[in-house]
């Protein structure tokens, strides 16, 4: 991604926000190395890590009690159960983790393995990740850095910007160089913390705001220490955990021009390795062109992969027949008809009894009963087959007359020597 947002030259910017002439610098190429969120947040959750302190409950928590089980006979529990009497605590449970005043489960140690050692060439490599994220004006929006007016980024400012000692002239340059949105922010974002940090020195919380990266402090980070969510970083120990923040990249930056020029020697180039950290070259990108259809499209490409198979197979589902109408139907065709006779059936049924009943009882049902509508319209049927059979002609049935007897040969005799 940085590849293809990298610029060749870029410019450099006085502490009254004008453009100095004949001082561009060419872009270092930090800001072409890959981008890796991943490896970025996985070395700062490591490092994070190692600035804790350890902790744990005391070792005689829960156990400051002499306190003796009363055995098994006595229909309780077989918990330890403090001693004597007189007081609400005598015979309360002790020392188990279910009780009130014992001790917690697994009680905390101190030799927990609080710290995490990183690769040397893994914080290199986020270090380098984090720098070209900041080149890239979408990631440093997408982090929330406030950057609409600003004139150019990566935004490199002058030397004279070390020199600045008070927080007033501090405060004029944020605001010349329109970096004071992204301060206001801050201002904006404090509040108090929820949950128990605000008991543990940490009850406020706040956005970050501009980190400016310097290569000599001249009076510098004393002017701007007291503004909220500003960051001072010195190029020579850029640290991973101010370059990304919560582990995300794209962190806006302020360079000055010294510090911006003491970049290719601390990281180098591909072809040439760095001039301060020992066998360190930048990592090579998996990906030099990021146009991923065209890649697809090409025809060196293309020529090597198989052609597509259009031909769909769906699995077919293997239905119950005594459960699917449908299948039972592809099975078995007159299963329809048998399903209705049983209906039919059911219904004449239902109905007979509905009448037997009621001429027992002798009521005499309403017509709009579907047992009487039934009744009527099964003798009406009855009538219509009984007329019709009635009209129908009988045809004669011709006699068959029998065939004729067939004529019997009969043999001759033998003629007589």
């Amino acid at each position: 991604m940085s590849l293809s947002v990298a610029r060749p030259l870029v410019s450099v910017y006085s502490e009254k926000s004008e453009v100095e002439q004949g001082s561009s610098i060419a872009l270092p190429f930090v800001f072409k190395a890959p981008i890796r969120p991943d490896l970025v947040n996985d070395v700062h959750v490591s490092m994070s890590k190692n600035s804790r302190q350890p902790y744990s409950v005391s070792k005689e928590a829960g156990h400051q009690t002499s306190a003796e089980s009363w055995g098994t006979g006595r229909a309780v529990a077989r918990i330890p159960r403090v001693r004597g009497g007189g007081t609400h605590r005598s015979g309360q449970g002790a020392f188990g983790n279910m009780c009130r005043g014992g001790r917690m489960f697994a009680p905390t140690k101190p030799w927990r393995r609080w710290h995490r050692r990183v690769n040397l060439r893994q914080r290199r490599a986020a270090a380098a990740a984090a720098l070209a994220a900041a080149g890239v004006p979408a990631l440093v929006q997408a982090r929330g850095h406030i950057i609409d007016k600003i004139p150019e980024l990566p935004l490199v400012v002058s030397d004279k910007v070390q020199e600045i000692n008070k927080t007033k002239q501090a405060v004029i340059f944020l605001r010349r160089i329109k970096a004071w949105s992204d301060v206001l922010k801050v201002y904006k974002s404090q509040r108090l913390r929820a949950g128990k940090g605000k008991m543990r020195n940490r009850r406020r919380i706040q956005r970050k705001g501009p980190l400016i990266v310097y290569h000599k402090d001249q009076g510098l980070t004393r002017a701007f220490r007291n503004i909220p969510g500003v960051d001072m970083l010195k190029v020579d120990k850029l640290n991973l955990l101010k370059l990304a923040p919560g582990g995300h990249v794209g962190r806006f930056i302020i360079w000055t021009k010294s510090a911006f020029e003491r970049l290719d020697p601390l990281f180098g180039s591909w072809k040439t390795p760095s001039k301060e950290k020992k066998n360190f070259n930048l990592p090579q990108p998996k990906m030099a062109n990021t146009d991923l259809s065209r890649l697809l499209r090409s025809e060196e490409i293309r020529k090597v992969l198989r052609a597509p198979n259009k031909r769909v197979i769906r699995a077919t589902r293997k239905l119950n027949p005594l459960t699917n109408t449908k299948a039972m139907l592809r099975l078995n065709p007159y299963s329809a008809v048998l399903r209705r006779k049983a209906v039919l059936d059911q219904q004449r049924k239902s109905n007979a009894r509905a009448l037997a009943l009621a001429e027992k009882r002798g009521i005499k049902l309403p017509a709009r009963d579907p047992a009487v509508k039934a009744e009527k319209l099964r003798e009406r049927r009855l009538k219509l087959l009984k007329l019709a059979a009635a009209k129908k002609t009988k045809k004669p049935v011709a006699k068959k007359t029998p065939p004729p007897p067939k004529k019997v040969k009969k043999e001759k005799a033998p003629a007589k020597k």
